[in-house]
């Protein structure tokens, strides 16, 4: 099987890790094993990582290309399930997590996996290849359900326009592929608006982030990532999205935060204290990165070490 993926910001997130030779380290968005590689070679025999994905073609990959390396364990599992993933393999923390929330280049270009507005296929978009699917999405949702998605998860300022006509549409015959899909967002938009970028990227983008449950689960996740993490671990994230982005950074900052009394309160009476601090604001692809592989063009790492 055929996993390519470049995978984003690999040195930078490497570098954010500050990877110990005998640490124990999650990747919790492991993919196609391109920062797990890296993590890795960094290690020794005491050394460990944890290599979880929900995908089963990534964790199919990553069986194949760690196997006989005992110090790696490879999980089929979501990220928000982190704690029990710990738990389960005798451990209570780790020195630091990874995650690397972007749709690698394999499901993109996978034609039968749905994900891509370029490519005919049956509409899916599920990373875990199961459950509810974009085409339940669009087929089932009611109109206000859809508008409200397509405006919160993909900031489409034709939400409304958009959902009406998939409702339309779908009254005549179900919705089965992506150029559909397609055909409906392009009809729904003005020719002006055509003109920057695809005019299904944001819906398709919307549709994923729903199908896939990527915000509901994310606060959580870095939450109960955190609380995983020993003392001077550290929690590295690559997001891909303003609205991902957004999360990661205001959580991050919640978790460097200290004193919350009143500004005219003479002394601190909360106690509260930070529990952690951020290495650095964010750090974004180089332009020769962004030149070799366009898809890295949207993201941002950023990192929280655990006091």
């Amino acid at each position: 099987m055929e996993f390519n993926h470049k995978s984003v910001l690999l040195n930078e997130a490497i570098d954010a890790l500050s990877v110990r030779k005998n640490g124990i380290y999650l990747d919790a968005t492991a993919g196609g094993g391109g920062h797990s590689s890296k993590i890795v070679e960094k290690l020794d025999g005491t050394g460990r990582l944890i290599a979880l994905d929900r995908d089963p073609d990534a964790v199919t990959v990553l069986r194949s290309r760690f196997d006989g390396n005992e110090n790696v364990t490879v999980v089929n599992d979501v990220f928000d399930n982190v704690k029990s993933v710990i738990e389960s393999n005798g451990l209570t923390c780790v020195d630091g997590i990874l995650a690397d929330l972007g749709v690698s280049s394999y499901q993109l270009d996978s034609a039968e996996r749905g994900f891509s507005f370029h490519k005919d296929a049956p509409l899916d978009m599920r990373m875990s290849k199961s459950g509810f699917s974009a085409y339940d999405a669009v087929n089932t949702l009611s109109y206000p359900e859809l508008a409200k998605i397509i405006n919160e998860y993909g900031e489409e300022r034709f939400a409304s326009s958009i959902a009406k006509n998939i409702v339309r549409t779908r009254e005549k015959k179900p919705i089965e592929t992506t150029f559909e899909l397609c055909d409906i967002i392009s009809a729904s938009m003005p020719a002006k608006a055509k003109r920057d970028g695809h005019p299904a990227r944001r819906t398709f983008q919307a549709i994923r982030i729903y199908v896939n449950r990527e915000l509901d689960m994310l606060e959580g996740a870095l939450n109960d990532m955190f609380d995983v993490l020993s003392p001077g671990g550290v929690l590295a994230v690559i997001t891909f999205h303003s609205l991902e982005d957004r999360i990661v950074k205001n959580t991050f900052n919640e978790f460097c935060r200290g004193c919350i009394c009143p500004k005219d309160f003479p002394v601190c009476v909360c106690g509260r204290t930070p529990r952690g601090r951020l290495p650095f604001k964010s750090i974004s692809p180089s332009p020769e990165e962004v030149e070799s592989n366009p898809r890295s063009r949207s993201a941002r790492l950023r990192a929280v070490v655990k006091l």
